[in-house]
């Protein structure tokens, strides 16, 4: 991926950068791997918004991606490098030997003809296959990781994300995530090798409101703008500051900073050190 830079026709695109595409190999999706996404706006099924901020947006496709990596031993061949419009990665379409199709999630490398494999068994360490992370060995990379055996990748899966393997301690393995956090998950996860493809997305400036739109975000009203009714932060004559002991969400919770994880967390065990501040 490249970025590019347009003429500053207006404020808006003076700012704004854009994606260049230069790396896709593929414009239209597999059709038997797509279904429309219906689009929620944020309301639940009696019509309320329960998150707000959200609604609009194109018409888009989900692609089916295959986070399981289940075609154990069976062999698979890159066709093609395609966009994602619900993701920042890249997804490569994948045909194996039995005949099957399907989306993963690009690591930077892959390329069209590359074959990838996934086992249970020890394999190549090499840029997209899949093993259990017990076989990986300490300072590789990988992303895709599952957090419970056989329920599909969950961690690292971001455009630009890494895990680093660290060891394996007993029954689990130690790994640092993308956050600097360190914590352990069951040696028999299975994970990816490789770094999630597409790590110039971060340096994509929106520029303007419209783009925004048309991502499915809506404006986001301070509280301090709103009046007493509508939030406890409302209200006074001109400017100001929240005026409370701390601040407050709409519905009057702590909010800015506080902590929201439990306490009492089953996998608080599994974490071994916090992420940075």
């Amino acid at each position: 991926m490249g970025i590019k830079i347009v003429k500053p026709t207006s404020p808006g695109r003076r700012s704004a950068t854009f994606d260049d595409f230069s790396d896709l190999t593929k414009i239209e999706p597999e059709k038997s791997l797509i279904f429309i996404k219906k689009s929620q706006a944020g309301r639940n099924n009696t019509g309320k918004i329960t998150v707000r901020h959200q609604g609009g947006g194109v018409k888009r496709y989900i692609r089916q991606i295959d986070f399981f990596r289940d075609k154990f031993d069976i062999p698979g061949k890159v066709m093609s490098i395609e966009y994602d419009p619900n993701r920042g990665a890249r997804i490569s379409l994948v045909y194996y030997k039995d005949g099957a199709k399907r989306y993963i999630i690009m690591p930077v490398g892959l390329k069209v003809g590359d074959e990838i494999l996934s086992s249970k068994k020890q394999i190549e360490i090499k840029v997209g296959n899949a093993m259990p992370i017990k076989f990986i060995p300490p300072g590789v990379q990988v992303y895709n990781i599952e957090l419970e055996p056989g329920r599909g990748g969950k961690i690292a899966r971001a455009a630009g994300n890494l895990v680093l393997v660290m060891g394996i301690l007993g029954d689990n393995a130690q790994i640092k995530m993308p956050s600097s956090e360190i914590r352990l998950v069951n040696k028999e996860c299975l994970a990816t090798v490789g770094q999630v493809s597409n790590l110039d997305r971060n340096n994509i400036v929106i520029g303007r409101a419209g783009r925004q739109r048309l991502l499915g975000v809506r404006p986001t009203v301070r509280g301090t703008a709103m009046n007493p009714v509508d939030h406890p932060h409302g209200g006074g004559e001109g400017k100001q500051s929240i005026g409370l002991k701390h601040p407050k969400t709409k519905w009057g919770k702590p909010a800015l900073g506080v902590k929201t994880r439990k306490s009492k967390k089953r996998s608080n065990r599994l974490i071994i050190s916090r992420r940075k501040k």
